[in-house]
């Protein structure tokens, strides 16, 4: 209790830090312009938050490599909050008070996310903003809030909204939740549960397990106890570790049932983890395995973007952040959570280039909320405005084929 309450006290007073800011001086205003990201690097989660940051530096890394915008170069600045709400605080405040960096991006996470918040707010004074977080969660889309973060990606409820409609349609009613026991899962939780409400129907059982699971631990609990409930789905939201060691017990124990994950959960982490178990047991741990999207699939070379990510990746070969490089992590070539990157540090391009060559923070917001109808190569328009602070709505469904997650157009296998 000693130590909780020295811990509070101390990320406190750093916050109180944070209103006297000075804006005067910005990197902005010298050479590059700095963004500052604080995410997963390390954990059970890393894989998220190293992929999202080298799709956003394929993009950086090819704007840089013009001559940057309006002469400056993009420099992103990383920190490691091990997916944990107490050092994205720390890391929040040493990046507005100390780096005095341009603006926030890329953060990942609903529990670090959401504790990063007041202190956008009370940083109102100084601009400081967020830019596209890897959450589709509800706080920071709702006053008094939604001020201070822009999102590129759709919501949870929305993925949520999108996998009840389709299990309906089929005829599967009976769904049941397995989430991660924080502030994402219950988002999810409570997405899920509206979107069956206004069928008339509940989640007809759920089972939790605490953040930062590691694939090695049991989830033999959890698969009994909604297995009881004989539920016709299962909706998953969480990480891939402890997502994949459910999906791992479920069908260790003989049970087939449908599993549907959300987007946050890494898709190709979470593949890998469980192609490679399949392999050492001799047999198939991805079949009826479900996850929705907020960004097509990077298989469809049709779509502009995808062509462009595929190129930037190849060529500028972005590495994991120097100060995080792990020798037992392996870089995934392609990943839904890198294209997502991708895509953020395009559309956050766009906003810079609108500003114009004087750079000042208190710009941001004006230019961000004037974008209208950019095209970003994925086939729909985007656009930002004082009321509209996310820019896509699209739900994309994935599923296994071959060892990737391949675009979901026909629901009839599941039909009950």
């Amino acid at each position: 209790m000693r130590f909780a309450f020295s811990r509070f006290r101390r990320i406190w007073v750093l916050s109180v830090c944070l209103l006297v800011v000075s804006t005067s001086t910005s990197t902005a205003e010298e050479k590059e312009i700095v963004l500052g990201m604080s995410a997963a690097f390390g954990g059970p989660s890393r894989g998220l938050g190293i992929e999202l940051y080298r799709g956003s530096m394929a993009y950086f890394d090819h704007v840089n490599s013009q001559g940057g915008i309006h002469g400056r170069k993009i420099v992103l600045k990383t920190y490691d909050d091990n997916y944990d709400p107490d050092p994205a605080i720390e890391n929040t405040i040493q990046l507005v008070e100390k780096d005095k960096v341009f603006l926030l991006y890329g953060y990942v996470g609903t529990p670090t996310v959401t504790r990063a918040l007041p202190l956008l707010r009370r940083a109102k004074d100084q601009s400081a903003f967020l830019f596209f977080p890897f959450t589709g969660a509800e706080p920071h889309r709702r006053a008094p809030y939604r001020d201070y973060v822009f999102n590129l990606r759709a919501s949870y409820r929305q993925e949520a909204k999108g996998l009840v409609d389709h299990f309906v349609a089929v005829g599967r009613k009976r769904i049941a939740m397995f989430y991660q026991i924080d502030a994402y899962g219950r988002c999810g939780w409570e997405g899920t549960r509206d979107a069956l409400s206004k069928y008339g129907l509940s989640i007809a059982a759920e089972a939790t397990y605490r953040r930062g699971a590691k694939f090695t631990e049991s989830m033999n609990a959890q698969v009994d106890l909604l297995r009881q409930a004989n539920p016709d789905a299962i909706i998953s939201v969480g990480a891939y570790a402890g997502c994949a060691a459910f999906v791992r017990d479920a069908r260790d124990a003989g049970w087939d049932v449908p599993i549907a994950n959300v987007s946050f959960v890494g898709s190709e982490s979470l593949l890998n983890l469980l192609v490679k178990l399949g392999k050492e047991q001799g047999r198939d741990y991805t079949a009826n395995l479900i996850n929705s999207q907020v960004v097509p699939s990077y298989e469809d070379t049709s779509i502009p973007a995808v062509r462009q990510y595929l190129e930037f990746m190849d060529r500028y070969q972005p590495k994991v952040p120097a100060n995080f490089a792990q020798t037992d992590y392996q870089p995934l070539p392609r990943s839904f959570v890198s294209f997502e990157g991708f895509l953020d540090a395009k559309l956050l391009v766009e906003i810079l280039t609108k500003m114009g060559p004087d750079l000042k923070r208190e710009k941001i917001k004006e230019a961000a909320e004037s974008v209208r109808n950019f095209d970003l190569g994925i086939l729909d328009l985007v656009s930002l405005a004082p009321d509209r602070h996310q820019a896509l709505d699209r739900v994309y469904f994935t599923v296994v084929h071959n060892e990737k997650f391949v675009p979901l157009v026909d629901w009839s296998p599941w039909q009950k």
